[in-house]
């Protein structure tokens, strides 16, 4: 989870402003055009947006920036919505001003009908066109079978409009991974309300599902390619391949994966295709084991809590138990593998920065009347997906349990790891821990 670059404007025309950052240093010039209602500094907080484009960045000078209308840009008034060709414009602004005289031009989605507008318009500028999980139109025609039915698109309208900034209906098509993670859920929520007010939200919609680009597709000279996930069902596969068909020598590259947004699921194949494109170069996979430091958070008398509360007064407190775990763990940069039972797993890359998050954890799971045993240590784990497996996993499982009630616990090898980082411990002796071989020195941490 990276912190934001710096936000500059540019201004288009005499009156709008567009936000945009430049990140990196590489030798070619990328502009990620984004999808539908985008906050150039906000997207640095979700931890998975934040590695795709740090990855870009990696082997560019990256470009991101929000449309007119959206995010930190300037607003529109909602009688005088931009226009596709409005936003082509603004992509060419945030060149001239990032002082980019041709770029590899990247549409993600809803931006990819701008992407290829400007490719089509401005081709000595268009080093490299890359469509991502994007279409042509969204209205189904006799000679384009991919797209909606007039009554499913506006049911797609209808339903964006009324649940803006909440929970969206459409996140089991959109972010199938995530669609039980009420972290990210929470986050999406309050990304769409920073993003775009309801109001301007329910008078672009529309105006997004009118686009049509099929007329210039055959006009685009650039290199293209056209990525798009194999199980995609929010924008299906074959939305992508017309783009191939009808782009002139376009490439297309189906990956697995069933999520819309591109920094979900496996990011790193469809990354990996975008950098071997514009690249030649695809860099080397994630290595399946790394170093980390393992947490594991429980809460204390669980049971008998849930008997004296009732249900939903024990569902409405684990509720609030998770959201104030979740918000330290965004704080410290840690990342959530999955919940277990009362509790959850997360891993974090230094280990003091783990200790502060778990002090702060156990702080605030008091707050709510409630005491956590807490547990970590580091070790090599082994990457499965989006979980995590390996003796040092099983371990940090055995030194939570170890805790008492409000206790954080480490194991010896986080003590050694974080000498000088003026954290304090307490010895609790040698402990055998179940299913390990040999006792293990633990140690309380010291708020």
């Amino acid at each position: 989870m990276g912190l934001s670059p710096e936000t500059r404007y540019a201004r288009a025309g005499d009156r709008v402003h567009l936000a945009y950052q430049v990140v990196g240093a590489g030798p070619l010039d990328l502009v990620w055009v984004p999808d539908w209602f985008n906050h150039v500094e906000l997207q640095w907080e979700e931890p998975r947006r934040a590695r795709l484009l740090e990855r870009l960045a990696s082997f560019s000078r990256l470009i991101v920036f929000n449309k007119r209308g959206e995010g930190l840009s300037d607003p529109v008034p909602l009688d005088r919505l931009p226009t596709l060709e409005s936003w082509m414009e603004d992509v060419g602004v945030v060149l001239d001003v990032a002082g980019s005289t041709s770029a590899a031009i990247v549409g993600e989605s809803v931006g990819g009908p701008v992407a290829v507008l400007f490719a089509a318009t401005y081709p000595m500028r268009t080093r490299a066109l890359v469509l991502v999980n994007s279409y042509a139109c969204v209205t189904r025609h006799d000679d384009y079978p991919a797209g909606l039915p007039p009554q499913a698109r506006d049911k797609v309208i209808e339903l964006l409009s009324a649940r803006w900034g909440g929970i969206s209906p459409l996140l089991n098509a959109q972010a199938p991974s995530v669609v039980n993670d009420d972290g990210y859920q929470e986050f999406a929520a309050r990304y769409q309300r920073l993003a775009g007010s309801p109001g301007t939200v329910a008078a672009m919609i529309p105006m997004l599902m009118g686009v049509d680009v099929r007329p210039v597709l055959d006009s685009i000279q650039a290199p293209t390619l056209v990525v798009h996930r194999a199980a995609n069902n929010f924008i299906p596969p074959a939305h992508g391949h017309y783009l191939a068909e009808h782009i002139p020598g376009a490439r297309y590259v189906e990956v697995p994966g069933a999520d819309h947004f591109p920094e979900l699921g496996d990011a790193d194949t469809l990354l990996g295709e975008i950098q071997e494109f514009l690249t030649g170069i695809r860099e080397a996979p994630a290595p399946d084991r790394v170093l980390a430091t393992v947490l594991f958070t429980d809460i204390a008398d669980s049971t008998s809590r849930a008997v004296t509360l009732g249900d939903h007064r024990w569902r409405t407190l684990l509720d609030d138990h998770d959201r104030a775990v979740r918000r330290q763990l965004e704080r410290y940069r840690g990342h959530v593998v999955n919940p277990t039972g009362d509790g959850l797993l997360a891993t974090f890359d230094g280990p003091a920065r783990a200790i502060r998050c778990a002090c702060a954890i156990s702080d605030a799971v008091r707050a709510l009347g409630l005491d956590a045993r807490v547990g970590l240590h580091t070790g090599e784990i082994e990457q499965r997906g989006d979980d995590i497996a390996g003796i040092a996993v099983h371990i940090g499982q055995r030194v939570s349990q170890a805790a008492e009630p409000g206790e954080v616990l480490v194991s010896r090898t986080v003590v050694d790891l974080v000498a000088g980082s003026g954290i304090d411990f307490e010895d609790r002796g040698e402990h055998k821990l179940k299913g390990v071989p040999a006792p293990w020195h633990l140690y309380r941490v010291v708020s």
